[in-house]
């Protein structure tokens, strides 16, 4: 894909968040949809994510963390675009 074609956008999301499985349900889907990357649990209890890839794929998943695994309850997700690190794979961290 063309690096003109890529996006990426980090995404902190906030509520029951952490031991909901999100980490692990959000990485599936970015891989489902093309995505590099990664999620991880912040120390405040937020989730932190980088999405990059299709411009379309990477809103998928920002949609998706508005929504969270099922036993989430997302209360907000702060979403800041960022120049492509030119990731290959989408990772738990």
């Amino acid at each position: 894909m063309p690096a003109d074609e890529i996006v990426a956008r980090r995404a902190l999301v906030a509520g029951r968040v952490q031991g909901v499985f999100f980490r692990d349900s959000c990485a599936r889907r970015a891989r489902a949809e093309g995505l590099a990357g990664w999620v991880r649990n912040r120390q405040d209890g937020r989730v932190e994510a980088w999405f990059e890839g299709r411009p379309q794929a990477v809103e998928n998943l920002l949609a998706w963390c508005r929504q969270g695994s099922s036993q989430a309850r997302v209360t907000g997700v702060e979403v800041a675009a960022e120049r492509p690190a030119g990731l290959s794979e989408f990772r738990v961290q």
